[in-house]
Formats: C-alpha cells, sequence, structure tokens
C-alpha cells in the first residue's frame, strides 16, 4: 500500500468512534420511528407518501457519502465527522420547525439536510478498520458497529418522551432531540487522535475506479451490503405502517416502539460477536448465513399478522442484515490501497444509499396497492441473488488458490 498511516489503535479512539456510532443510530432510530408516525398524521388515509421521509433521508445519506469521503481525505476524519454532524443538526431543526407548521414538504427537506449527515457516519466503520491493527480489524469494525445497537433504546424511547416535550406539537420535540444527538457526536469526536492520512506520492490515485468496482470481490461486497440493506429496510420501514393501520389488530405505539427496539437489538447486538464469526467461518460463509437468516425472517412475516410474528421477523432481519453489512464491510476494506480508499468507501457507500433511497420509495407504493404480504415476496429472490452471489465469489476464490498452488 502505499501511503504512511501511524498506528493509532488505543482504546480512546475505540471508544469514541462507537459513542459516535451509538448517538448517530439514536437518531436513526428516532427518526424511522417518528418520522413514519408524523408521516401518518401528515397524510391521513393516503399513504402512498408516507415512506417518503425515510426515502429523503436515505437520499441524503447517499448525496453525503461521496463528499464525506473526499472531505476526510482532505481534512481529516475528525474534522470531517464534525462537519457532517454539524449538517445533521441543521437539518433536524427544519425538520422540527416543519411539524410545528404542518408542512410535509418542509418537513422531507429537514430529514434530507439530516441525512446528509448519515453520509459521513458511515465513515465511522472504515474509521475502526483503520485504526485497528489486521489480527483486530475485523472485531473493531463489528463492535464499532454493534455499538449502534443502543439507539435501539434511546431513539424510540427519547421520540416517545419528546413526543409533546414544551410544546403540545406531537413529535415536534423529537427532532430538537434529534438535533442534540447529532451536535453530540460531533463535540464526541473531537477528542478522537486519528491521524491524517498523507500520501507518500500525492499524484498516486492507485488504479481506475472501473478495475477496482469489476473486481469479484468488490461486486460481491457490494451486492451483500445493498441488499442485504435493501431487504432489512424494506420491511423496517413499512412494519409501522402496516401495525398502525391494520384494520383486524390494534397496535399501541408502545407495541410498534418495541418492535423497532428489538428490531435494531438484532441488527447490532451479534456485532459484539460476528467480527469472531468471520475470522473463524471466514466472511463467505456469514454473508451465506445472513442471506438463510433474511429468508426466515420473511417466512415468519408471512406466517401471521400477530405481535409476535411482527417481532420475530424484524429481529431476524436484523441479525441478517448484519450478517451481510457486516461482511459487505469487511470484503471492501480488501480490494483498495490507501490512495484509493476515498473513492472505493465513497462510491460504495453512495451505491448503497442510492439503491436504499430508491427501495424505499417503493416500498410506500408497494405496500399501498399490494399490501403487506406482496412486500415479502418481493423479498425472495433478493435474497436469494445475495445467496449464490457468495457461493459465486467463495467458487472464484478456490479456483484463485487452486491456480496460485499450481504455479508453486
Amino acid at each position: 500500500m502505499s501511503g504512511s498511516h501511524t498506528s493509532s489503535y488505543n482504546f480512546k479512539n475505540v471508544l469514541v468512534l462507537a459513542i459516535c456510532q451509538a448517538l448517530f443510530f439514536s437518531g436513526r432510530t428516532l427518526t424511522f420511528f417518528a418520522a413514519s408516525l408524523v408521516s401518518i398524521a401528515m397524510l391521513g388515509e393516503n399513504l402512498t407518501y408516507a415512506t417518503v421521509p425515510i426515502s429523503m433521508m436515505l437520499i441524503g445519506t447517499s448525496a453525503g457519502t461521496l463528499p464525506a469521503a473526499f472531505l476526510m481525505s482532505a481534512w481529516g476524519r475528525k474534522w470531517g465527522f464534525a462537519f457532517g454532524s454539524a449538517v445533521g443538526s441543521i437539518g433536524a431543526l427544519i425538520a422540527a420547525q416543519a411539524v410545528a407548521m404542518d408542512n410535509f414538504i418542509l418537513f422531507n427537506i429537514g430529514i434530507l439536510v439530516s441525512g446528509i449527515y448519515g453520509g459521513f457516519a458511515q465513515q465511522y466503520r472504515f474509521a475502526a478498520s483503520e485504526i485497528a491493527p489486521k489480527h483486530l480489524k475485523e472485531k473493531t469494525v463489528s463492535i464499532v458497529i454493534a455499538m449502534s445497537v443502543i439507539g435501539a433504546f434511546v431513539g424510540p424511547e427519547t421520540a416517545l418522551l419528546a413526543k409533546n416535550w414544551i410544546t403540545d406539537v406531537p413529535f415536534q420535540g423529537a427532532f430538537w432531540v434529534l438535533a442534540g444527538f447529532n451536535a453530540l457526536s460531533g463535540v464526541v469526536i473531537l477528542n478522537a487522535n486519528i491521524p491524517k492520512f498523507v500520501k507518500k506520492n500525492p499524484g498516486d490515485t492507485g488504479r481506475p475506479l472501473a478495475t477496482i468496482v469489476a473486481s469479484p470481490t468488490f461486486l460481491i461486497a457490494l451486492i451483500a451490503a445493498l441488499l442485504g440493506y435493501v431487504v432489512m429496510n424494506f420491511l423496517m420501514v413499512v412494519t409501522p405502517l402496516t401495525m398502525d393501520t391494520l384494520e383486524t389488530v390494534v397496535f399501541s405505539h408502545e407495541n410498534i416502539k418495541l418492535v423497532i427496539q428489538w428490531h435494531v437489538v438484532g441488527m447490532f447486538l451479534p456485532g459484539f460477536v460476528t467480527g469472531h464469526l468471520i475470522k473463524k467461518f471466514g466472511v463467505v460463509r456469514i454473508i451465506a448465513a445472513g442471506a438463510a437468516i433474511l429468508l426466515a425472517s420473511v417466512v415468519v412475516a408471512l406466517n401471521g399478522l400477530t405481535f409476535y410474528h411482527f417481532l420475530a421477523s424484524l429481529v431476524l432481519v436484523g441479525i441478517g442484515w448484519n450478517f451481510t453489512f457486516t461482511g459487505g464491510t469487511i470484503l471492501i476494506t480488501e480490494v483498495h490501497t490507501l490512495a484509493e480508499r476515498a473513492k472505493v468507501q465513497g462510491t460504495n457507500d453512495f451505491l448503497i444509499f442510492t439503491g436504499l433511497a430508491i427501495s424505499s420509495f417503493m416500498a410506500g407504493s408497494v405496500y399501498h396497492f399490494l399490501g403487506w404480504s406482496w412486500i415479502n415476496y418481493a423479498m425472495l429472490p433478493i435474497i436469494l441473488t445475495i445467496l449464490l452471489s457468495a457461493l459465486w465469489l467463495r467458487s472464484v476464490r478456490r479456483k484463485e488458490q487452486a491456480s496460485t498452488a499450481s504455479m508453486e
């Protein structure tokens, strides 16, 4: 690899990144929970556009990914993260004002701007991989991602606690809290000591991006992370809508909150062991296992509409996402040199969150016109694609190993 990068693996840096990840995802789960309910209140019976705020959040994240990667390359990780959190705070305040005005368009603008911070926050996991020695990379990445489990409880709980906080406008206070989460992460990151990467040869940009993107490892990393995220996003976005609008069963906001909370636990609690599992069984097997768990979540969802069916389905889809997303992240770190880091990581996240934004827009329409069952049926070919792609990468790697062995 070209470039110099002083080893800075210490507990303080890992702790700072973990706290920032926890704050970011507390805001993320607050947004998923509160934005869905605000949309229902603003739109009434026509829920065609109910998932638009979540889509706007993901568009913001997608829009922030490439600037985040290149700003951090120019400014360093710490100041890049701080800038992103400031943008996120401004967006949250716009959303809070829009709730008070009952203005759906302004609300979406605020969520879009707040979502830009997500493009910066996606770099926490890559920063974790960079401060870790090679033998601890998988564990460090998975632990930082796993700290998002705190958001499972903090986000939805604060959304409900702040529902009528200070004002009597439902959920305006929740978006003030979101602004606080975003701002606090910007303060916390200033305590990190992550050296700025300096190239030995400033003119070295590495291989052409097209060459890297065409490699089997990049393609499977993208497929695992993107499609695993799409399945998870579809089910997570429409579950609160389904539970809140079912005519045959009445679910309280407390029921919906619990489902979202335990879904996020499923997403991130496995992260404390995912790195170990990848180290022991290999990244391809973990991605394949994640696809199998995603399939199990769909099977559960199609077999009932009780609280426990929704709960079990979303916990399973969370675990499946953890395996596919963490596996994809580890694979991405294998395909680039330090000189190629910004463009590869930025492109990867841009493609992931652009795909997520599109899927989120589709989720609202598919749900409105076809319903919960067809949302789940639509996930089956996507899950199969993840599984087959993992098996294909395993085949490619075995052939490469056999070829290397024969040359020796």
